[in-house]
């Protein structure tokens, strides 16, 4: 089967079903014509997922089934049951199938950070290039810029203007990678300010402060960074690369898994920014800062490397019903 052309040929009808599940009242007609498509939709995803199925078209048609479902049945979708989904298996999903995009970003950005790090320290050419002054201390001695960035502001203010921060520079990288460089220049700023801190730090004999100020909240902050950069560099190769399908559909099925991720990133973000505020600059030992932040980091991860593999491959799960008597069950695919 061509998932493609199947996919065009019977994409009125599935639009159609759409718009009928979403009207607040149908005729008779319009109810009968309502329960005949969510038959034959419910056959059509149960033939897509047994051929080699697009995690996105399948996750799509899902979602259209379970609201043409309570349309039939008459109930109204549980808005807290839909928040659960979302974090449970669209979010973590998403996140999951692009991975590999994210990971090289971050491998990619640690690299160069740390090589501009390096670079910075104790190299005058590196100063003059990069326009540093001669005399960093106000920033980096004990008390210095550096340090007080973190305190200088009440903690909920701060963690509030952080937040904002970086869901900013977040929905820029996600939603600027269609185009590709301007995602890229975003990165590569954020991996410069990282470096020359770092090399700065380093120089002046400073780095277990660098590390204890960075790590509690950076850890999951950058990797929020990294997975918005990653979906967005990953939304733009697909405009230039929309595989099998057409590059205005492969585009637009991309875009709707970005704007999942960035609904996602912003409870990340949250959390991020309430570590910036409250626990970075908290009187604990540093040890115990970037604990809290490398436990944060890892429960992000289990979430995403756990709740989300096993939600992306639910969706390789075939779907077998028998619409006349609307029961359903589900067979691992033997694809």
């Amino acid at each position: 089967m061509d998932v493609d052309a199947y996919s065009y040929t019977h994409r009125r009808s599935w639009d159609r079903l759409d718009y009928l599940a979403r009207r607040r009242s149908l005729s008779g007609a319009e109810a009968d014509e309502l329960v005949a498509l969510y038959r034959r939709t419910s056959q059509q995803l149960a033939r897509l997922q047994s051929h080699s199925p697009d995690p996105e078209l399948i996750a799509g048609l899902s979602a259209l089934l379970a609201r043409a479902r309570g349309k039939v049945l008459g109930t109204k979708a549980d808005t807290w049951a839909e928040i659960g989904r979302f974090c449970t298996h669209r979010f973590p999903a998403a996140v999951y199938r692009a991975w590999p995009w994210w990971v090289s970003v971050a491998a990619v950005f640690l690299v160069v950070s740390g090589g501009l790090a390096v670079w910075v320290q104790g190299s005058g050419a590196a100063h003059n290039l990069l326009g540093l002054p001669d005399n960093t201390d106000a920033l980096t001695e004990p008390g210095g810029k550096f340090e007080t960035y973190y305190s200088e502001h009440p903690q909920g203010a701060f963690a509030a203007q952080v937040w904002t921060n970086n869901a900013w520079v977040s929905a820029i990288a996600l939603f600027t990678g269609v185009l590709i460089l301007p995602a890229v220049y975003l990165l590569f700023m954020n991996a410069l300010n990282v470096g020359v801190s770092a090399g700065l730090m380093a120089e002046a004999g400073r780095l277990d402060s660098f590390f204890g100020f960075i790590l509690p909240h950076g850890m999951l902050e950058l990797t929020a960074v990294f997975v918005a950069g990653g979906a967005g560099l990953k939304l733009g190769w697909t405009l230039i690369d929309p595989g099998r399908a057409s590059r205005l559909e492969a585009v637009a099925r991309q875009g709707r898994a970005t704007a999942v991720i960035a609904l996602g990133l912003v409870g990340v973000l949250l959390v991020s920014g309430f570590l910036e505020g409250f626990v970075t600059p908290s009187p604990l030992p540093a040890s115990a800062r970037i604990a809290i932040g490398f436990v944060a980091e890892v429960l992000f991860l289990v979430y995403v490397f756990g709740a989300g593999r096993r939600a992306a491959l639910e969706q390789e799960v075939v779907v077998v019903g028998n619409p006349a008597e609307d029961r359903w069950q589900t067979t691992p695919s033997t694809r």
